[in-house]
C-alpha cells in the first residue's frame, strides 16, 4: 500500500510539473515571456504560486523546461539503445546531436530573442549529467562507477560550451525586431567540435571496461 501511495504521489507531482511548464510556454508564446508572471503560470495550471516555487525557481526555468521537455531522458535512452558495436563516443555524439538540434521554429526564436531564456537554456544542459552518467555506466558495465560520472559531467560541459558559443555569437538581422537575435554558425558543427576532444577518454574507458569483463 505504501508503494502504491508513493507511486501515485510521484505521478501527481509529475503531472503538476508538466502542467506548469506547458502553461508557462503557452503564456510566453501568447504574451511574450517578459509579460508572464509566476502567478499567471500558477493560475493557468490550477495551483498556487507557492506550489509553483516547489517545481521551478523562475518563469524562465519553466518555459525552457517545456521547450526541452524530457530531452535528458531521450539522450540517455539513445545512448543505451545504440546498435551493438557502436563506439561509446559515437553513440554519445549521435544522441547529443539528435537531442540538441531542437527546439526549432517559434520556440527557438523565443529563446534567442530573450536573454534570460538564453541563460536558462544554457543552465539546463547540466541536467543531463545524472541520466547520462547512468547510461554511460551501463555501457561500461558498472552504473555506479566514478568514471561514468566524470565523463557525463565532461559531456554536459562540452554541450554547454557549444551552446554558449552558438548563442553568444548571435547577431541581429536587419529585417527582424531589434531584440531578435539569430545565432550564427551551425549548432551541429559546434556540438561535434566540442565533443571531439572527449572521444579518446570515452574510447579508453570503454576499452578498459572490455578488458575488465574479458578478464
Amino acid at each position: 500500500m505504501t508503494t502504491r501511495r508513493t507511486g501515485l504521489r510521484e505521478q501527481k507531482k509529475q503531472a503538476t510539473r508538466v502542467a506548469l511548464r506547458e502553461a508557462a510556454l503557452r503564456l510566453a508564446l501568447e504574451h511574450g515571456p517578459e509579460n508572464v508572471r509566476v502567478d499567471d503560470i500558477a493560475d493557468a495550471a490550477g495551483v498556487s504560486p507557492r506550489t509553483y516555487n516547489n517545481y521551478f525557481s523562475s518563469r524562465e526555468q519553466a518555459i525552457v523546461a517545456a521547450i526541452t521537455a524530457e530531452r535528458e531522458a531521450r539522450v540517455a535512452d539513445a545512448v543505451t539503445a545504440a546498435p551493438p558495436g557502436t563506439p561509446l563516443a559515437e553513440a554519445l555524439a549521435d544522441a547529443i546531436l539528435a537531442g540538441y538540434t531542437e527546439p526549432a521554429g517559434t520556440e527557438r526564436f523565443l529563446i534567442t530573442a530573450t536573454p534570460p531564456l538564453r541563460e536558462a537554456f544554457l543552465d539546463a544542459a547540466t541536467e543531463m549529467e545524472h541520466p547520462l552518467a547512468e547510461a554511460i555506466g551501463r555501457r561500461l558495465g558498472d552504473p555506479t562507477t566514478l568514471t561514468a560520472q566524470v565523463l557525463a559531467a565532461a559531456v554536459a560541459a562540452a554541450v554547454r560550451i557549444a551552446l554558449h558559443q552558438w548563442l553568444g555569437t548571435a547577431t541581429a538581422p536587419s529585417t527582424a525586431p531589434d531584440r531578435l537575435l539569430v545565432p550564427s554558425g551551425s549548432l551541429t558543427d559546434l556540438l561535434r567540435t566540442a565533443l571531439a576532444p572527449l572521444a579518446p577518454a570515452l574510447d579508453a574507458a570503454e576499452e578498459r571496461s572490455r578488458q575488465r569483463q574479458a578478464g
